[in-house]
Parts: structure tokens; sequence; C-alpha cells
């Protein structure tokens, strides 16, 4: 593969006027528009008639990853507002782990008002069912934009998870800049979605609606799950003038070898096409992750795909053979699942090794969204991106969508 690092951010930029930007979601999942880029060929469509373009047979891959109200407002006694946005637990500690304790956990957030919270203890207090839970929040460090945050609170009747459902906010994208709604609870989330432990929707699956999947169903077209938890790092701009100095966010991952072995099979006579960019970060991993395996590179434990892994190995196994490994070395170390983190950057000069296609939003300027995009289908990203914004395409989180299969 050629090595991206030499990619300069400023070439992959384009003028997103504000009022492109959906600050809300359609009155109706389905109701989004669809553009669908074929072999360089622009199709504009609306999203429930997807089943039309999807190339048969395929088989469509899911992040049911569920959003959790990880933004906490806290006052102090001079009346500051502090806000405690948590984005991972404390490495060393799985999301599913913190969210089951009923005591103390400790969480990496950014702080909003930094400036005002030296080294007092916050507390919340929450009235739940007649019951008062006072939370506090201790910062322990400061690692400049982010702190570590020892979270307490004094009923263990309640879990960290029920916790947040009680007195957190939804973490709507900042460039939205306005609060959460009770629509926004339902509609920033998929109605797939399972697995709570995000902080950022995989924004490709929120046009699906039961009906439009049962359809596809219906239309021979084949589903498989994976769970990639969106961090914040999402959202971040690429600040670095070149992808060598980018250093990518890592993002935890956890894929059952039922999944595995289903995608294994199907990989070799059905087109696959994940639902978003999480999901292709996810199913590209499953393969380096193999091939660490291959090489004898894996340690016992959780699995990590470093940002650069696939521009620096040699390596030439096919898929089956890296999925292969997988599960062999799941069954034979009794594992039902295999999880881990993955930093991967996928940018012009990755060659795919799962992915057929991609059902995706379209995505902010110099963002490591838009070097996926470009991966996939060239330069032919700029023609996709100028036709969507002159034909009154909504763009990002809550916009509008397109099929891209190069």
């Amino acid at each position: 593969m050629n090595h991206p690092g030499s990619i300069n951010i400023a070439d992959y930029t384009y003028e997103l006027p504000n009022e492109k930007i959906a600050a809300a979601p359609t009155s109706d999942r389905g109701d989004s528009r669809l553009l669908v880029y074929n072999k360089g060929m622009i199709d504009d469509q609306v999203f429930t008639s997807i089943k039309s373009f999807l190339q048969s047979p395929s088989t469509l891959v899911f992040n049911n990853t569920k959003v959790v109200k990880a933004r906490l407002s806290f006052q102090k006694d001079t009346g500051a507002n502090i806000e405690v946005f948590c984005l991972e637990p404390q490495k060393g500690i799985t999301v599913e782990q913190s969210f089951a304790k009923r005591d103390t956990t400790n969480w990496i957030c950014m702080i909003g008002n930094s400036k005002r919270w030296k080294e007092e203890v916050l507390n919340l207090k929450l009235l739940v069912a007649n019951t008062e839970v006072v939370l506090s929040a201790t910062r322990l460090e400061n690692y400049g934009q982010e702190s570590l945050i020892q979270f307490t609170w004094n009923n263990p009747d309640f879990s960290f998870s029920e916790i947040l459902e009680i007195a957190g906010e939804l973490p709507l994208p900042p460039y939205m800049n306005r609060t959460a709604t009770a629509d926004d609870r339902i509609r920033y989330n998929t109605v797939y979605a399972v697995y709570e432990g995000s902080v950022a929707a995989p924004t490709a699956g929120l046009h699906f609606t039961n009906e439009l999947l049962q359809d596809l169903t219906s239309n021979g077209v084949e589903t498989l799950d994976v769970l990639l938890h969106v961090g914040a790092g999402t959202f971040k701009p690429v600040k670095a003038d070149s992808m060598k100095d980018h250093d990518m966010h890592a993002e935890r991952i956890k894929v059952s070898i039922n999944t595995i072995e289903k995608l294994n099979q199907q990989k070799k006579h059905r087109k696959i096409i994940p639902v978003g960019t999480t999901s292709t970060r996810t199913l590209e991993s499953l393969y380096w992750m193999g091939v660490q395996i291959i090489e004898h590179r894996h340690q016992a434990g959780d699995f990590s795909v470093s940002q650069w892994e696939p521009y620096e190995s040699k390596n030439n196994s096919t898929v089956d053979e890296a999925l292969t490994a997988l599960i062999n070395y799941a069954k034979q170390n009794e594992l039902d699942f295999i999880e881990g983190f993955t930093q991967i950057i996928i940018a012009p000069g990755y060659e795919f090794k799962i992915i057929d296609g991609l059902i995706t939003n379209f995505h902010q300027p110099q963002s490591t969204l838009l070097l996926l995009v470009a991966a996939l289908i060239g330069n032919d990203w700029r023609k996709v991106y100028e036709h969507a914004l002159q034909n009154n395409y909504r763009f990002l989180s809550y916009g509008d969508s397109s099929l891209l299969l190069p």
C-alpha cells in the first residue's frame, strides 16, 4: 500500500456553507435523500429506494452501538456551570464494566469552563423516585484538553449507566450549537442500536426504519452486526498539515465469532456494504487482527490495530486466511468475541480488503472521514460533494445519505 503520511489535508477540503448543515433530522427517518454513486455515475434518489441500488447479492453491516447521555452539567457554589463530557473509561476498564459499577468509576472527560474548576469536588443532586442521589466529580489528573475524572455516588442501587441516563444529556455534535431535545433522544440513535457506549451516533444508520430493514431482508439482502463505540475523536478535524503528524483516535470494537464466520462465508459470493465509516473501520480492522495472528505478533488479551499498521505491513494474506486465523484463535482460546481497539486510518493509498461499497453521510472538510471516502472512490469524491452541494443535499450528522459503489 502507498503510505498516506505525506497527504496534505488541505487537499481534502471544500466550502461548506452553514445553511447546508442539517440542524435537525427529517420528519421521518426514511425521508432523507440518497445520492447514488455507481462506477462514476451519480443518481439522485430518496433513501427508501436504496434496495433498488444494492448490488445483488449484498450484505449490509451495521454498527449496533447506542449513544449514551454523556454530557453532565455541574454547578459550583459560585454559580459557575462546569460541563463534564464523558469520553471513555480509564484505560484498563471497558465501557460495559464501568457502566455496571455501583459506587465509583473513572473516566477520561472533556471539561467545559475548565478554568473555573480548581480542586474542589463538584456535586450534582438527583431526585429519583423520591430518593436523593448525589453524584460527585473529582478531577484526578489534567491532560491538557482532557482530564481524568473520578465519579462517585452515594446509592449502590444505581449503576453508572443508570446515573448517566438520569443525569446526563445526549451529546449532539458541537456544530449544531444546541442542546438535545426529547426528539433527539430517539432520532440520534439508530433503530437497531443495542449496546450503550458511544458519545456520537454512527449517523449513516439513522436513515433506516424497521420497515425498510424488513423490505431489504425480503429482497434477499443479508445483514450482520458489529460493534464500535464511537468516541468524540470523530468530531475532531485534522489539525496537522500532513497526515504523518496526525494522531488518530482509538475506538473499541467487539465482534462475535459467529459474525466473523458468516462474514468470511458471505465475502466469497456477496458484496459487503458497511453502513457507515465506523462499520468500515471495524471490518477492515478484523482483517489486520487476523494478520497479527498469522505473523505471530498478537499476545493474549485484547487486540490493537495501530493507525499505520496496514501501510507498514508486507503481508499479502487473503481475507479468508486472515478471518480464518481469527476464528481459529478464538476457538482455541474459547472466545465468543474478538475485542480490542483500532486506530486504523483509512486514507488514499489504502487497499480495501473486505468492503465493496459504503453507505455514508456527507462529512466535514479536512476530516479523516472524508479521507476514507476518497480512499474508496478516489478523486471522484470532489464530483460527489460538488453535486451534493449544488443539489441542496443536507450535510453532516442529521444530513442526507450516499451509497458509494466504486
